[in-house]
Formats: C-alpha cells, sequence, structure tokens
C-alpha cells in the first residue's frame, strides 16, 4: 500500500471516529449551530479576517489591515461579538493596541496602550514594552475587561474595553518575579514573554499565565497575590527545575467543560494537571512522553476540545539538538490523544508529505465549537489550514501570506 493510499485511509477513518464522537457528545453541545465563522489571522506584516459559513467551505477575505506592521494577536470580544483588538508593533508607533467596535470596519489605536509604570528610585531597573503579545477577554460578568501580556514579561489589565491599560504591580514590579524574568537574553529568539492568560470561567479573579521564561503562575484573588504552578515540570538537562528561572512553559490550556484540568506544551514536553483542591499538592504529569519517539513531545501550540476534556492537539516540532524549529523530516503533522495523553494519533491526512520545512506558533493553531469540531493553524511560511473533523483531513484555506504569528476562531451568530 502507497503512504498516500494509507494517509487516505486514515482519514477517511478518523473522520469517520470523530463523527461518532460528536454524536456521543450531543447531549452537551448547543442545539444549533453557528450561521457563520470568521478567522482572525494575524502575521509578521498584517491582519486578515476571514469570513466562513456553517459549512466552513466558502471563505470571504477581508484584509490586509495594519499593512507592514507587525500584529501578535487579534482576537474578538465573546461578549459582545463585534469588538476586536489587535495587538500591534508599528514603525512610527511603536508597539501600541488597536481597537474595533465594528467587526474591523474602523480602528482606532488605545488611548493608553501597555506601558511599565516608572520605578520608584533605587528600586528595580526600568523596562519599556517591546510588544504586546498575548490578549484576553475578561470574565464574561466583567464587560470591558482585558488582559494583555508583554514582551518582555509583563501583566496588563483594561476595564474600558481595551482603550486604557493599567499595569499589574504584583507582578510586573514585584523583585521575585523579575528574577525569575531572567534577562532579554535569556528568553525565547524574539524575546521573553508573558502568555496564555487564562480567566476560569467559574470564577473572575482566578487567573493563570505563562511565562517564557519563568514558569506558570495563578491567582485566586484578582492578580493581588501569587503562586508558582511548576511542580511536575522538566527543564533542560543540567538545570535545576526548582529554579522557577529555568521553566519555559510554551502555551497552557483550561478545559471549558471541565475547569480543574490543565494541558500544558512545554520546551519540555507535553503536561497533563488535574487540579486536587490543594494547591501544594497540583503536580504536572507529562503524557508527551507516548508520543512516538522520532517526533518527541516538543512544539509550541496546545489546543483543548470545546467539550471532551480527554482530548487535544499538539503540533510537534523537531527538537533536535540544534533546534531547527521546523516540522520533524519536513514531514508537518498534528497529533491528538481522545484520553488525556495515554496514546496520541497522527493526522496529516491533506499536508505535506515531504519537503515542508515549517511550524506553527504557540498562538498559530486553534478549534471552532461547531458539533463536530474543525482546527485551524496558520505557519511560518504564510499558510492557513482548517482540519475538517477534528483535524482528520486538511486543506489549505489561504496561502502567500506573510509568516503567521497567530490565529482565533469565532462564531458569529
Amino acid at each position: 500500500m502507497s503512504r498516500t493510499t494509507a494517509r487516505s485511509k486514515s482519514g477517511a477513518q478518523s473522520a469517520d471516529a470523530a463523527k461518532a464522537r460528536a454524536a456521543a457528545r450531543a447531549p452537551r453541545r448547543a442545539a444549533t449551530a453557528p450561521a457563520r465563522l470568521v478567522v482572525l489571522v494575524a502575521t509578521r506584516k498584517g491582519a486578515w479576517l476571514l469570513h466562513g459559513d456553517r459549512t466552513r467551505r466558502t471563505w470571504k477575505v477581508d484584509g490586509p489591515h495594519f499593512l507592514g506592521h507587525t500584529i501578535s494577536h487579534l482576537q474578538l470580544d465573546p461578549r459582545d461579538g463585534r469588538t476586536l483588538l489587535a495587538a500591534a508593533k508599528t514603525g512610527h508607533l511603536g508597539p501600541t493596541i488597536f481597537r474595533s467596535t465594528d467587526l474591523g470596519r474602523r480602528w482606532k489605536e488605545a488611548g493608553k496602550p501597555p506601558a511599565f509604570a516608572a520605578p520608584a528610585p533605587g528600586g528595580l531597573p526600568a523596562r519599556s514594552v517591546d510588544h504586546t503579545f498575548w490578549l484576553t477577554p475578561g470574565h464574561g460578568s466583567e464587560r470591558g475587561t482585558w488582559y494583555a501580556g508583554t514582551s518582555p514579561q509583563g501583566l496588563f489589565r483594561s476595564e474600558d474595553g481595551g482603550d486604557t491599560w493599567v499595569p499589574l504591580p504584583s507582578v510586573n514590579d514585584d523583585p521575585r518575579f523579575r528574577e525569575w524574568m531572567g534577562t532579554v537574553q535569556d528568553g525565547t529568539p524574539d524575546g521573553p514573554k508573558l502568555h496564555s492568560i487564562i480567566v476560569d470561567p467559574r470564577d473572575p479573579a482566578h487567573l493563570m499565565f505563562g511565562m517564557s521564561g519563568g514558569g506558570v503562575h495563578e491567582s485566586r484573588d484578582g492578580g493581588a497575590t501569587w503562586q508558582t504552578l511548576i511542580r511536575g515540570m522538566e527543564v533542560v538537562e543540567g538545570f535545576d527545575p526548582g529554579t522557577v528561572t529555568f521553566h519555559d512553559p510554551h502555551c497552557v490550556r483550561l478545559c471549558p467543560t471541565q475547569p480543574d484540568r490543565l494541558y500544558q506544551q512545554n520546551h519540555c514536553g507535553i503536561y497533563r494537571m488535574d487540579r486536587t483542591g490543594d494547591p501544594a499538592a497540583d503536580t504536572w504529569q507529562r503524557i508527551g512522553r507516548k508520543m512516538p519517539r522520532r517526533v518527541g513531545d516538543v512544539g509550541f501550540p496546545m489546543v483543548v476540545h470545546p467539550r471532551d476534556p480527554d482530548t487535544c492537539w499538539v503540533f510537534p516540532m523537531d527538537a533536535a539538538t540544534v533546534w531547527p524549529r521546523t516540522s520533524p523530516e519536513g514531514r508537518p503533522a498534528a497529533y491528538v490523544t481522545h484520553n488525556a495523553g495515554r496514546t496520541w494519533q497522527r493526522l496529516d491526512q491533506g499536508l505535506p508529505e515531504s519537503q515542508a520545512w515549517w511550524t506553527v506558533k504557540r498562538q498559530a493553531m486553534t478549534v471552532d465549537a461547531q458539533p463536530v469540531p474543525a482546527l485551524y493553524l496558520g505557519t511560518s511560511s504564510g499558510e492557513l489550514w482548517i482540519g475538517r473533523d477534528e483535524g482528520a483531513r486538511w486543506s489549505l484555506i489561504a496561502r502567500h501570506l506573510p509568516e503567521i504569528y497567530a490565529v482565533e476562531v469565532a462564531e458569529l451568530a
């Protein structure tokens, strides 16, 4: 049997299995599918919106927006379904936030974008925001509240829909955090980042975030105080896992229907945490060891199923000694688990079979909430893909875009 035939057969089986799983979950899903979808694409040279229908086969391109500017993240506010925030770095304005209240027809720059507070005399060294990297809408009960993570690592909050932003001193000006953040040289190649900002759907005061580097952290009082969540996480060989600075989470996600379960893609593996009720005992379990050895369990994105807490997806990259940050062997594929990490299945039907030396960044893979969800991913070579039937069958939506930094999908009534 040829590789193509085997992939086709495997893809058909995966699609059938995805539909069967969706049928089994039917009591937990909405009775009516959304009328249309919008995919939000942030790139190195601007932003694009792709409007689709419920079949996810017809897409209308809206863009580019902010052509030539670096857009790290583009998010739709699910509380009103029309407000967009774009994290931008422009040649003449520097780092800023743009806001639209009409789905991108008109944009206005934030009146006060994220900026670090001036340090106290004799205090910690001054810092400046290079760019805003991550945007997260606040809790459903807190209309107008947003959170932003920056490079270098900083946490900011807006309570007026993203127009004015204030720094959280409990993170930005805390001596422990500043030590854990390390220096610019200690971070990722394009700068250290605060990312994966999570608001617990049950409690607006329960917040979490990750830092590259600097570990995973949690607050249960709205950001006044913080605790680390690094127990069980591994670090690069030769370094002390007890030192928070050495921990490098790439992406952390909370399961929407089981908020006491977290998944994480880390610089050193794939993890799951099931909360025990005792924060001191909560431990990350490395579930990526069951991934194929030749592929490994290093990557950037982590995607969780909108309804099934046992299902998540990753997109591995080559973790060889030189860290090329490309698809292993030039053969890109997503991997899925349907049993919380006990086993993994390769999903490559429709993706290039060889000589595809791209990867997917930590914000550039997501999933919709349709009855049978589809995945969406953007590549470092400017391609936007859809993985139908929970990633069983991949096809291109768009190509020849700039390098894609982030992909989000929203459902519009």
